[in-house]
């Protein structure tokens, strides 16, 4: 199919703001009961991952993206670019389609027409159009996945948590990512990986839904944070051997466990209502 470019002038890609001095809070109608239960569904969730992305300090103010397909469809849901992630909520979220059209969008308020980052369009387009049972994409800019990525020997399988990640793709970085061109080589590098580090950049999770694809974000967040407190003491970073390392994998893959995020997501749905449940709005 056909993609839209991501080049031309970069200033395209960005409205033109001009908001009300007094900023008032933004206020979207609710399109419950209004689009298929499906929809409404990865709406909620999508946004509630937006909110727990920004409770576990993963965020980067308005950067970064979060897509969820819509079940059943080439259409997935992206974040309007200027809110940042506890201003998301579940009708805020624009529908696009793999060519990178709008499909449905919210009406803002006058003088802030927002659009969608295209950084996060060839990123989040591109897999989902190449791995059709991935639902969920995160990509975050955080301080512990970016130093990480930036790391000649990256991932270390030095705690339990990293040993949880049977592979970890790494792709090297070629500057922001509008340029539809990188879409093959992002894909080659991630394969069939649930996690790829972007080089001197940040992170990629991917699941077969939301609460797998937030699992993974939170568990390689972990992972890296742990790795560069250890690294900034004196002593040696302690490797199990090889052995125990595939072992402790093995225990934690979905077909010897469980599904990933499958226990932990009633859990953060109720963490993020206690939170602020408008994300369900």
């Amino acid at each position: 199919m056909k993609k839209k470019a991501a080049g031309g002038s970069i200033k395209d890609a960005y409205p033109e703001l001009s908001p009300d001095k007094d900023y008032p809070p933004l206020k979207f109608k609710s399109l419950k009961g209004k689009v298929s239960p499906a929809e409404w569904e990865a709406r909620v969730d999508c946004a509630c991952a937006y909110r727990l992305v920004h409770h576990y300090e993963m965020d980067d103010m308005i950067y970064n993206h979060i897509s969820a397909r819509i079940p059943g469809t080439e259409e997935f849901l992206l974040n309007p670019f200027g809110l940042t992630y506890d201003e998301i909520c579940a009708s805020s979220l624009i529908k696009i389609d793999i060519e990178g059209n709008v499909l449905w969008s919210p009406a803002f308020p006058k003088g802030l027409p927002y659009k969608f980052n295209p950084a996060g369009f060839v990123i989040h387009g591109a897999i989902h159009e190449a791995r059709p049972e991935v639902q969920c994409i995160i990509h975050t800019h955080s301080l512990a996945t970016m130093a990480v990525a930036s790391l000649k020997n990256g991932l270390l399988p030095m705690t339990q948590t990293a040993m949880r990640f049977d592979k970890v793709a790494y792709h090297d970085y070629e500057g922001v990512v509008l340029d539809n061109a990188e879409r093959v080589r992002l894909l080659r590098n991630l394969d069939d990986c649930d996690v790829m580090l972007l080089r001197n950049h940040g992170v990629l999770a991917v699941g077969k839904s939301v609460a797998e694809a937030f699992n993974n974000a939170y568990r390689i967040e972990r992972a890296c944070r742990s790795q560069l407190m250890a690294q900034n003491g004196a002593d040696a970073i302690v490797l199990p051997p090889a052995a125990v390392i595939a072992k402790t994998n093995h225990m934690y893959r979905p077909g010897t466990r469980r599904p990933y995020g499958v226990l932990e997501w009633p859990a953060m749905r109720r963490l993020a209502d206690r939170i602020d449940p408008s994300y369900k709005k």
